[in-house]
């Protein structure tokens, strides 16, 4: 694979998803988690969402239980999490690895495409995001630090 469109991957919901579907829209990936210092942060992305999807941003959540195991959850917890927590109506998709032997294919591919410090690959933490342009180009990788408000810029040039 050498394009994020050639990508799919299943939803939360086990349904699958071709990630063509989202051509032409301006992409932000991100590894999510439950129980997560970061947690908070999905108030964020959902804020981010309703801002600016009806003017093309798509943002994809990827939970992910690699971190200190702080998404111990099924699909059905973590879509209750979401939904109950946070009103989380972005795209949610099955857990996912990041790193090591069973990483998913598309997270393999996004860190080769914005490797981060030092030129390092791998994810360090939960809520580490991806920011993709129209053409599925990866224009930036945000640390976990970095809130989502922060991001509204840089998305904002690419709307």
């Amino acid at each position: 694979m050498s394009a994020f469109y050639d990508f799919s991957a299943p939803r939360l919901d086990g349904s699958p998803q071709a990630l063509a579907d989202y051509r032409d829209k301006v992409v932000l990936v991100v590894n999510v988690a439950s129980h997560c210092g970061f947690t908070p942060q999905y108030a964020g992305l959902e804020a981010l969402w309703r801002d600016y999807r009806d003017r093309g941003l798509v943002i994809l959540g990827f939970p992910c239980n690699q971190f200190g195991e702080q998404e111990p959850g099924n699909a059905e917890e973590i879509a209750q999490f979401c939904s109950l927590t946070y009103d989380v109506t972005f795209p949610l998709f099955a857990k996912v690895d990041v790193n090591g032997s069973a990483e998913s294919p598309i997270w393999a591919w996004l860190k080769a495409e914005a490797p981060g410090i030092f030129g390092t690959e791998a994810i360090k933490w939960n809520f580490t995001k991806f920011l993709l342009d129209r053409q599925g180009n990866v224009v930036e990788r945000y640390a976990p630090t970095v809130e989502p408000k922060d991001i509204a810029a840089d998305i904002e040039r690419l709307l």
